[in-house]
């Protein structure tokens, strides 16, 4: 049974998204009205921000939650059924999927590097160029979710994604940290095909005009490939949700509040990401936990893994992923240091 079904809670919907468009708004119009080079007490101060809504938001909706389930007669005449079991119940999947969202959103932010370094684009632009590209992902997410919503009540989709998920995660641990060249890139080589590129970026402008044509400037062909490139990213981390939760509002509420905070976490690990040298392999290895959620581990827990167990574990994997990186970090600079002594 579907707790939150869209015909009911179709005002819900309609009010997060509101509520997304007011923060979106206030950010650009406000906030960041001029294109400016984004400091680290910044970034850290947005996304803790950021982070510190998801929390509020958790809460309000466990509240939320506890009154529909204790008051609403289509859950308060089934036999058995605990208001305040489900309610916590619902406000842990929210929190187990924002963290497993957030921490998939670390690939997002190695691509991102990679991209305004191969475009050239100057760190006072490239706020700008992921403002809009994630308002597209937010779309794109959005339509993902309705088809996933409806998909997953497929067994053989349930499968068919937990297969996928296995194997991404398979292929992103023995893949290791290898640095992703964009020079023949097949998505970049095909931006160039279409679009008449203007090779010099002029201020913030995504389209110029010379001599009575249109051209793209360096910052559109990054947007666009953000944008294609969090596609297929969300083909991985929305099923990976889903995995979690059955219910598409929760999905569609961690998903976007995991994306809304995505630009200051970039800006605030972009100095340090190179440190992270084993990141990959707890991404690695939240996939592959998800995937077997997905084909095995779900159905040998009576149709549902625990979510608490859940969020320990791929907080474990995470967390141990980058506590093992800053290990390593020292022990390199522990050895230059002696090295730097003996010569």
């Amino acid at each position: 049974m579907i707790l939150f079904p869209f015909n009911e809670y179709w005002f819900f919907y309609l009010g997060f998204t509101l509520f997304v468009f007011a923060v979106l708004a206030l950010d650009l119009g406000v906030f960041h009205k001029k294109a400016h080079e984004v400091s680290f007490k910044e970034a850290s101060i947005w996304t803790s921000i950021w982070i510190g809504l998801a929390f509020v938001f958790n809460y309000l909706f466990y509240l939320y939650a506890h009154y529909q389930f204790s008051n609403n007669e289509r859950f308060t005449t089934i036999p058995g059924f605990n208001a305040d079991e489900q309610a916590k119940t619902t406000a842990f999947e929210f929190l187990t999927g924002f963290v497993i969202e957030k921490s998939l959103a670390i690939d997002n932010i190695f691509v991102f590097a990679v991209v305004f370094a191969y475009f050239g684009i100057p760190k006072i632009y490239q706020h700008r160029v992921l403002f809009w590209g994630i308002l597209g992902a937010l779309f794109f997410r959005a339509v993902f979710i309705a088809m996933g919503s409806y998909l997953m009540a497929y067994e053989w989709v349930v499968y068919f994604f937990g297969a996928l998920l296995l194997l991404t995660g398979l292929k992103m641990f023995f893949a290791g940290t290898k640095t992703q060249d964009l020079e023949n890139n097949f998505i970049v080589r095909q931006l160039k095909k279409v679009f008449r590129v203007h090779p010099q970026i002029e201020g913030q402008n995504f389209f110029i005009k010379k001599n009575g044509l249109t051209y793209v400037t360096p910052l559109f062909l990054a947007l666009v490939f953000l944008e294609l490139s969090d596609i297929i990213f969300a083909v991985d981390s929305v099923p990976a949700i889903f995995a979690l939760t059955k219910e598409p509002l929760i999905v569609f509420t961690s998903n976007i509040f995991a994306i809304l905070g995505l630009r200051s976490m970039y800006f605030m690990l972009a100095g340090v990401m190179d440190r992270f040298v084993y990141i990959k392999y707890g991404l690695a290895s939240v996939l592959i936990f998800v995937g077997l959620k997905m084909v095995y581990l779900n159905h040998a827990f009576g149709g549902k893994f625990p979510i608490t167990w859940s969020l320990s574990i791929i907080a474990f994997l995470i967390g141990s992923s980058i506590l093992f990186s800053f290990i390593k970090e020292k022990i390199n600079t522990k050895k230059m240091k002696t090295l730097e002594v003996k010569s």
